[in-house]
């Protein structure tokens, strides 16, 4: 069975533009989860962001995460968050958002990272860069983590392509080789068909 698919947006989003592309890359595939990155962005460029993107994820069935704002994934309607800080940001998110929001962990490097994340009441552990070059280590990571809990493992794959391989994790983690593509809807198109055909 294929893994179900994760998106995330690239960190530099155009909030006036990117969300037509965002429609057509969603039009492609049926994705689970949506990631909006803030990057540089100030408080209000990334709520204006972020309000835009929740409304196309959401209008095509995807759950929108907010990446370590809790306060405005709740004003803004988004159905979680996306924790890359430590032990107490992951904590706190999860006080404030459970249990009627997602709360995701990211930024796992390590075993012992890993399962510190896992006990505590937390959705998901994403392993890997959200953007970049893929990380062997967070592969294989994945792989170990997949095979030995429940808790649901994400392998964000940056260049993730027609080869990918979601190493046994329930989600894969889309970003770089799509949105760096000519067709980002096109590239996505390719990833799922190679993915049926694996599965």
């Amino acid at each position: 069975m294929p893994p179900q698919l994760y998106l995330i947006t690239p960190v530099a989003a155009d909030p006036e533009t990117f969300p037509a592309t965002l429609m057509a890359v969603l039009s492609k595939a049926e994705f689970s989860a949506l990631l909006v990155r803030r990057g540089g962005l100030d408080d209000a460029s990334y709520a204006r962001l972020a309000t835009a993107l929740i409304n196309v994820g959401q209008g095509a069935g995807c759950a929108v995460l907010l990446e370590d704002d809790a306060a405005l994934a709740k004003r803004l309607g988004a159905d979680g968050l996306h924790v890359t800080g430590g032990p107490k940001a992951v904590k706190d998110a999860v006080a404030a958002l459970k249990p009627d929001l997602i709360v995701g962990v990211g930024n796992v490097g390590s075993r012992h990272d890993a399962m510190t994340a896992g006990e505590m009441d937390v959705d998901y552990l994403m392993f890997g860069p959200l953007d970049g070059e893929s990380d062997p280590a967070a592969i294989d990571l994945t792989e170990w983590w997949a095979s030995t809990f429940e808790i649901p493992a994400v392998l964000s794959d940056p260049q993730a392509g027609a080869d990918a391989d979601s190493r046994g994790a329930e989600f894969l983690a889309l970003s770089t080789s799509v949105w760096s593509s000519p067709s980002p809807a096109a590239a996505v198109a390719a990833i799922v068909s190679a993915l049926g055909e694996s599965a």
